[in-house]
């Protein structure tokens, strides 16, 4: 963890008495605000900060992807597992800030999905499917009734094109959400229509190093000034919002804010009713308090009281703090109150605000459960998958509350049996069923007062004279995934044509297969231990799969994505052996160095191929002997994720200048990058990364020199090597170098000027410096052919094929 998030860490923990005044602080307000965005951190977390815990509002985040097209830079977590981690990130990121999150994308087997960077808005929808993107939106308005919605980011060109597409739509479904007529069948749902009140864009730019909004923000019509800091933490809410941002750590968010100022500026673009004028609150014309409610023209006579009096008590509560039996007292009060509010609205008055009271009740009994108990916890042990029983270990300490009853939260075909239980302390048994479907990989809500996931606990008891009812999750959710996992070692394997047919030696871990399913030809023996994957004599070019079978069906293999900063996510992909035959040659007395930053597998890919291979840790790069090597590779971002890689520059070059062949793979201008110091000449990365990629993977690839010994040896590259790229071209390509280097291809999107700086090379001393932007690492995951005959020649010799 960096510097930056352990001080963040150490200044938000939250020990009991802060939790409670967290319960507290959600009863100031009854307005509701959602936060739209594309990806896992596209939220604005300092102002959802501010407008949770200063003005007491509940935070909703719509989120239409996992992020699962996005970069990872934790570790080599690519598509289906990055949104996987990015969806536990984003989970995390709202439980820091009490905010609920509404995933509008359920992974990349979704329509509505991260399929990489996109510069258009109109393609973005067309890919997404609009009516369909609008519809869950509509959705989300309709089950969470936002009385404000604030995209985070302009519909403008120069912007992302999925971050432009949810504006776009986010906008539409403002138009939608309370027309009856408007998506219908939500009617089955148990949803009515909503009519959001506000709907706000940033007045600020989302330029960075990514961007560059090619038109200015709207005028300001609202700044948004909070005073004094948050009561619980003393942090402004800017630093709550860094901590909120430091749970999407993989892709490197989150800094301390020594003198953080709270102001936001926001354009009130439209308003339900009425024009939409200048205001000095987000507050105006909401009715942002129980008080509110009985001050509106929809509320008189009892009603108006009731609301009144629970506001009293509701005040005395927080003033109470940390009073417990003060604050008890208060809130059964305000609780019955309410209630008696609520039995009394009008129909019209109850479309409109009822939700309102339900929540506040609901939050009233986490209030009282926080002020009465002191822990609650539950734990699931064993292995869920289908004809297995585990168990669910349950304790709760909660002394203030009598007739204390713990009921698990169980899907209806799973068996319950209670096993063990004293106070305080209670174990169940509970039995899969054979044919209980697997848990996916992608849940479709989350919510920071509980309730997630498949299982969890719902203790209920008396708070005095309430009864109160709450969610308790479990620390690890309940996911039922295959009875065996299966690994294969290795998972794919390289073929070069031409060479003798010989056995593909493979190990099984875990499950053992009872049988193969092979393409026609391919033959698999069982020898000792191993398998033996013998090739037909004829091995046709391309990628054969071979499936294990375990217990009659296609093998999973179930891995857990693990990082400190999120809750453990397991993510099931099938079990396959690839292999890919192909027609490629190594370059001669190739011996590489190879410094990964964990955030590729190119390490894995180069001893596929058949090549010599070294990883490269801290005492080598200290202290060892470079010049053993004839290339060393950098791995993508690594001189950003690797202190003793930025400290060995001036070492690698002196093995360039020496003779040797230094290789460097993508990095962020943001990723220890130093233009004059980082590589041997001048060379910088492109930004805002927007203007410096190509995003279509077919864009047409001009090749500049191609006798350039890069393109042409060991293997001489053609136009069917740029074939079958998957999501993208390239992207940080370099935008100004030195002279030395030469531009060797030349490549840009539909109606965009042609770059030049995808792949750079040039002599230094007696070596050479070859900096390569394209997504090499992704169409070698991919197995694209062309991609690992480039990599061949990449790794070459600083000379060879130079006439030298």
């Amino acid at each position: 963890m960096s510097d930056d998030h352990s001080r963040l860490a150490r200044a938000v923990h939250q020990p009991a008495l802060v939790r409670l005044h967290r319960s507290l602080g959600r009863l100031r307000s009854v307005l509701t605000v959602m936060n739209t965005g594309a990806h896992p951190d596209d939220e604005a977390n300092g102002l959802l900060a501010a407008l949770r815990f200063a003005y007491g509002m509940r935070v909703v985040v719509a989120c239409s992807t996992r992020g699962e097209g996005g970069q990872n830079a934790l570790g080599p977590e690519r598509e289906g597992a990055l949104g996987v981690l990015r969806t536990a990130e984003m989970e995390e990121a709202a439980r820091r800030i009490d905010a609920d999150v509404a995933w509008l994308g359920h992974g990349p087997d979704d329509p509505v999905h991260d399929f990489g960077f996109s510069k258009n808005g109109d393609d973005t929808l067309r890919r997404w499917g609009e009516e369909r993107i609008v519809e869950r939106l509509v959705r989300s308005y309709r089950r969470y009734r936002p009385d404000i919605v604030i995209p985070t980011f302009l519909d403008v060109p120069g912007q992302h094109g999925h971050h432009r597409a949810m504006t776009r739509a986010a906008e539409k479904a403002f138009m939608l959400a309370g027309d009856p007529s408007a998506f219908p069948e939500h009617a089955a749902l148990g949803l009515r229509p909503w009519q959001v009140s506000k709907f706000y864009l940033p007045a600020w730019s989302g330029a960075s190093y990514a961007y560059d909004d090619e038109a200015p923000p709207p005028p300001v019509t609202l700044r948004i000034e909070v005073e004094g800091r948050d009561e619980a933490t003393g942090l402004a809410y800017r630093q709550l919002g860094e901590w909120s941002r430091a749970a999407h750590a993989s892709q490197g968010m989150g800094v301390w804010r020594d003198d953080p100022v709270d102001r936001w500026e926001l354009h009130l673009k439209l308003r339900a009713a009425g024009p939409a004028a200048p205001e000095r609150d987000i507050r105006e014309h909401l009715p942002a308090t129980l008080a509110d409610l009985a001050d509106g023209p929809d509320v008189t006579g009892d009603v108006a009281a009731a609301l009144r009096e629970a506001q009293e008590h509701i005040d005395a509560a927080g003033a109470a703090f940390p009073d417990r039996m003060m604050i008890g007292r208060s809130l059964v009060r305000a609780a019955r109150r309410i209630e008696d509010a609520r039995g009394r609205l009008d129909r019209t008055a109850g479309e409109r605000h009822v939700h309102r009271l339900e929540r506040k009740l609901r939050e009233i009994d986490a209030a009282l459960f926080e002020a009465n108990a002191g822990s609650a916890r539950a734990v699931f042990m064993g292995s869920p998958c289908p004809g297995a029983e585990v168990a669910l270990d349950v304790h709760v300490a909660a002394p203030g509350l009598s007739d204390l009853k713990v009921v698990p939260r169980l899907p209806d075909e799973l068996d319950c049996v209670e096993v063990a239980g004293k106070p305080g302390h209670v174990r169940y048994a509970i039995g899969i069923p054979a044919s209980a479907p697997h848990t996916g990989s992608y849940p479709e809500a989350f919510d920071p007062m509980g309730g997630n996931g498949p299982a969890g606990i719902r203790v209920t008891g008396k708070a005095g004279e309430r009864a109160i009812s709450v969610d308790v999750d479990p620390e690890s959710p309940l996911t039922i995934g295959p009875a065996r996992s299966l690994t294969l070692d290795p998972a794919f394997v390289i073929v070069k044509s031409g060479e003798a047919r010989s056995g593909i030696r493979v190990r099984t871990l875990g499950a053992e297969p009872a049988e193969w399913r092979a393409p026609e030809g391919w033959d698999v023996r069982r020898d000792g231990g191993d398998w033996v994957v013998l090739p037909p004599r004829q091995t046709a070019a391309g990628v054969a799969t071979l499936v294990p079978i375990v217990d009659g069906r296609p093998a999973s293999h179930v891995r857990t994505v693990t990082y400190p900063h999120v809750r453990p996510a397991p993510y099931v992909t099938p079990a396959e052996l690839k292999v890919l035959t192909l027609d490629v040659a190594l370059p001669a007395h190739a011996r590489i160095g190879y410094v990964g930053g964990g955030s590729d597998h190119v390490g894995a890919h180069m001893r596929r191929l058949g090549l010599d291979v070294t990883d490269l840790g801290e005492d080598a790069l200290k202290t060892g002997t470079l010049s053993e090597f004839t290339t060393v590779v950098v791995g993508l971002f690594a001189f950003g994720l690797r202190p003793d890689l930025k400290a060995a520059t001036e070492r690698l070059h002196r093995f360039v200048t020496e003779g040797g062949h230094l290789v460097t793979l993508y990095h962020r201008p943001t990723d220890g990058w130093d233009p004059d110091r980082t590589p041997p000449r001048r060379l910088a990365i492109g930004s805002p990364s927007l203007r410096w990629r190509v995003t279509d993977p077919a864009a047409p690839v001009t090749v500049l020199k191609p006798d350039h010994p890069l393109l042409g040896y060991p293997n001489r590259m053609t136009a069917a090597d740029w074939d079958g790229w998957d999501k993208e071209r390239g992207l940080y390509f370099a935008s100004a170098y030195d002279p030395a280097y030469e531009e060797l291809l030349s490549l840009n999107d539909p109606g965009e000027r042609p770059l030049k700086g995808a792949l750079l090379s040039a002599p230094v001393g007696r070596g050479r410096h070859t900096h390569m932007a394209l997504v090499l690492h992704h169409q070698l995951d991919k197995l694209v052919p062309g991609a690992f005959r480039l990599l061949a020649n990449l790794v070459q010799p600083a000379r060879q094929g130079h006439g030298d």
